[in-house]
């Protein structure tokens, strides 16, 4: 058994490798993890978003979360990116090195990729 102490120390390590799930960022990146998201990929999709959004110094304004299922399986790993005063913008087919395109092209330089947008999935 871990004292608190140590426990304490395991979770200030590991607070940078995990971006909070609640908070009042005012951009939120949600990965679908259902069956059907985790068996396309999703799982690498969600820690490279995570690991990217930290190491590009956006994870004061920036949310990573998971959801379920999005409903739109064949299109899976999806990812959707709430911006406040902004229309959502739904990623498919995603994979670890399209998210961090995504974090570098989107989230840091406010310009969306669309190539890899619901609009232009077939």
């Amino acid at each position: 058994m871990k004292s608190l102490a140590e426990l304490q120390a395991i979770k200030d390590k590991m607070k940078d490798k995990v971006v909070i799930r609640e908070g009042a960022n005012s951009t939120r990146v949600v990965v679908g993890m259902a069956t059907c998201g985790i068996a396309a990929g999703a799982r690498p999709v969600l820690g490279a978003f995570v690991e990217a959004v930290n190491e590009s110094g956006l994870a004061q304004s920036v949310t990573v979360s998971q959801t379920g299922c999005v409903g739109l399986c064949q299109y899976e790993p999806i990812v959707e990116v709430y911006e406040a005063g902004k229309e959502k913008v739904t990623y498919v087919k995603m994979t670890a090195d399209k998210a961090k395109k995504v974090v570098e092209k989107h989230l840091k330089g406010g310009k969306v990729v669309v190539e890899y947008t619901v609009a232009n999935c077939e």
